[in-house]
């Protein structure tokens, strides 16, 4: 006996449901949800990215759903390969976000990290893509609101630009 593909669809709409409690806010909400398969890979240091989010989070703002945040030790272990794997693997944008210049823990890592930033975002412009798909920014870990506030902006970017053609 096969299932009713109408209650296939809804089962599959419970599973999705139920993986993903952001979806209830939003439809109880009445916001439009992004595209589900949009992403946003957001790599940052333990150090002030982690904590801005943490801090964002105790202060109930929200940041784009489609944003995946990867904990790093220091944006100074970041290597162009991490980005260049993420856009291969179908992320729709790569956000690092390090300590401001001169706050770094490590001392210098987030300026390294900016270089390497800003040689992938050659890299990708000379692969074909926008180069816009990938962006640098700084906070404290006070500025939990700076980092909503970036983290938003960049994925509205990102719409803008559209889905990754790769992964088309």
């Amino acid at each position: 006996m096969h299932p009713n593909t109408s209650e296939s669809a809804d089962t599959s709409e419970r599973l999705y449901a139920a993986l993903n409690p952001a979806v209830q806010v939003f439809k109880q909400g009445g916001c439009v949800m992004p595209p589900k398969d949009m992403n946003i890979i957001v790599f940052g240091c333990m150090q002030c990215m982690y904590a801005a989010a943490d801090l964002a989070g105790t202060m109930k703002l929200q940041y784009d759903i489609t944003s995946r945040i990867i904990r790093m030790p220091c944006t100074a272990r970041l290597d162009i390969n991490f980005i260049l794997k993420a856009l291969q693997e179908g992320a729709d944008g790569v956000l690092v976000v390090g300590c401001h210049p001169g706050d770094c823990a490590y001392r210098t890592g987030n300026l390294g990290a900016e270089r390497r930033v800003r040689f992938a975002r050659k890299l990708v412009g000379q692969l074909g893509l926008n180069e816009d798909r990938v962006k640098m920014v700084f906070v404290s870990a006070a500025e939990g609101d700076k980092f909503v506030a970036d983290v938003n902006k960049f994925a509205e970017e990102i719409r803008k630009i559209g889905p990754n053609p790769i992964r088309l």
